[in-house]
């Protein structure tokens, strides 16, 4: 189950989150999403757990709890979206 953690305090690490959600069972992979600019969390992140009630526990024991100050928001995480290719055109006519 992949599992999508928001509010996330900026100086949370992927151990801290790790940490907290395996009190509820195996975790395979933890990722707290970086700015590529300025290499600072963006304040969310994904925890994937193989277990599907496992996932489901922590969602309901942890979702809306203080982690490191800040009241966290965690739920399952929904498939990406396909998005328009932006990329393109330079808007010249």
């Amino acid at each position: 189950m992949n599992i999508f953690v928001a509010k996330l305090n900026y100086d949370t690490s992927e151990d801290t989150l790790r940490d907290a959600f395996e009190q509820f069972g195996t975790v395979d992979s933890v990722k707290i999403i970086m700015d590529k600019f300025s290499g600072r969390s963006k304040g969310f992140g994904f925890v994937e757990m193989p277990d599907e009630s496992e996932g489901q526990a922590a969602i309901e024991n942890l979702n809306e709890t203080s982690m490191d100050g800040r009241d966290i928001v965690v739920k399952k995480a929904r498939p990406r979206e396909e998005r328009d290719d932006r990329r393109g055109g330079g808007g010249y006519r």
